[in-house]
């Protein structure tokens, strides 16, 4: 019931437009938004890098209406590429969404921009992960980064998404790895209809486990997206089982969600990487992570009060 209302609540452009120009709308959100600018992102990465964590800078936005708005989103990636070299930030990397570069508008035009990116990502020795959004996206997204991974000097620096919640994950997983691109799973944080994707919750965890171990064991560098506890457990296990190096994949979580998990991890010896969102355009962002885990909106609440 929560869930589907936070989803709901993602979309509904008057609640947008007051949450993201409210102060108090900012401070609700910076639990999970590093800030507005990018020196504010920099500096977290730059706190959990000196904690032995890695990280993803993303710059909030989607669905843009001109060519115009993706290339200033565009100038934004380039501008957080430069302050990963400059920062000597030695594993970030940045993540994107395809409607925030164009897609919409034309497909070409995102494409362009995602190879630009890529170009720049190989300069600056990191990546370029491109995020999944709906399922109307879904081939489109797996087309275009294959198509950009398969270009001269680009192998291993760009990737994508797979949501764990999509029946044809597995298949798509197949395709990917085949190419040797790197994925981040995820379990999915969008409303699909039953014919998609798995409406239960525990078949989702199922297939995300299943999934997580067909990556494990494909010889590629993938991270696992994922605060659930019992998955992470069942992981860990499964690599010491199968004895697979605890270099080889990566843990991956959200920037103000279960930073104590993230710190055990660590110490454990795993490779942990944290996604660090900024920017004015959080609001949307902001309700899929409270519909992922509406206790979220819960714990929020109660930091908001006490301070």
């Amino acid at each position: 019931m929560l869930r589907s209302t936070f989803i709901a609540l993602s979309t509904n452009k008057p609640l947008r437009r007051f949450s993201e120009r409210s102060a108090v709308g900012r401070r609700l959100s910076s639990r999970f938004v590093a800030g507005m600018e990018i020196d504010e992102v920099m500096r977290a990465a730059l706190s959990l890098q000196n904690l032995g964590i890695a990280s993803t800078l993303d710059a909030l936005g989607e669905s843009v209406h001109s060519a115009e708005e993706a290339q200033k989103h565009a100038t934004t990636y380039h501008q957080l590429l430069d302050g990963i070299t400059r920062h000597k930030l030695t594993d970030s990397n940045v993540s994107l969404k395809l409607t925030q570069m164009g897609m919409d508008l034309d497909p070409s035009l995102a494409e362009s921009i995602v190879r630009d990116l890529t170009a720049h990502a190989v300069q600056a020795n990191s990546f370029v992960r491109v995020d999944m959004e709906g399922s109307p996206y879904t081939q489109a997204t797996i087309d275009l980064v294959r198509r950009v991974h398969s270009l001269p000097g680009n192998r291993g620096r760009i990737g994508t998404v797979i949501q764990a919640y999509l029946y044809r994950s597995e298949a798509d997983i197949k395709t990917l790895t085949a190419d040797g691109i790197r994925i981040r799973l995820c379990k999915g944080a969008y409303k699909e209809p039953a014919e998609l994707a798995f409406p239960a919750k525990k078949d989702v965890d199922a297939n995300y486990i299943k999934l997580t171990r067909q990556l494990l064991t494909s010889g590629i560098f993938h991270g696992l997206a994922t605060h659930d506890e019992a998955i992470i457990r069942d992981t860990k296990r499964f690599v010491d089982e199968n004895k697979i190096s605890r270099d080889s994949f990566e843990f991956q979580m959200l920037y103000g969600i279960r930073r104590d998990l993230q710190h055990a991890l660590v110490k454990e010896g795993f490779r942990m990487r944290v996604y660090i969102p900024f920017g004015p355009e959080w609001y949307p962002y902001f309700m899929r992570r409270l519909a992922e885990r509406p206790a979220n909106a819960i714990f929020i609440a109660k930091q908001f009060f006490r301070n």
